[in-house]
């Protein structure tokens, strides 16, 4: 892979990173478009936090920023990562490893982010009677089934994906 690949890779991996960082950094400050009624976020679980009901999606949160306490500590991480990418893509010479480094590391720590909030999830989901969780199913299907409908409807306007 030449030089030129390799640096417009790692900025579509570092802009990619800056956009999760965005999602998360609503989801802390306000709930995130996860939290919102009538929202689909990303992050592995959108659909399902948004067919949660209120009460279910306003305890998700809940659980979420206790498991992180210090919400300033998680803005301060992010500075850091952004930082170090800076600083690896300014460098010269170019090192790849520092800049391979400092994505491993923002990758990670936003991992840890979604899979803590998606163990929140299924504790959640596991706590439902039958009744709620086949309401919660019914929800997610039609949640899901908007999706699909709109995706179906721009790829026959030649706005989605082919």
């Amino acid at each position: 892979m030449s030089r030129g690949w390799k640096i417009a890779f790692a900025l579509s991996v570092a802009l990619n990173l800056a956009v999760l960082g965005l999602v998360a950094g609503a989801f802390l400050r306000h709930g995130g478009p996860m939290m919102q009624p009538g929202a689909v976020a990303d992050g592995g679980f959108g659909p399902l936090a948004e067919a949660l009901e209120d009460d279910d999606r306003r305890g998700l949160r809940r659980d979420f920023l206790s498991t992180r306490p210090d919400i300033r500590e998680i803005r301060k991480e992010r500075r850091v990562d952004a930082a170090r990418l800076l600083t690896a893509l300014r460098a010269e010479p170019f090192d790849p490893a520092a800049l391979q480094s400092a994505l491993a590391e923002a990758s990670r720590r936003t991992a840890d982010r979604i899979a803590d909030g998606q163990s929140l999830l299924v504790k959640r989901i596991a706590a439902m009677t039958p009744e709620e969780r086949a309401a919660f199913a019914n929800r997610l299907e039609r949640t899901l089934s908007r999706g699909h409908d709109r995706d179906a409807r721009d790829d026959r306007d030649g706005n989605g994906r082919n």
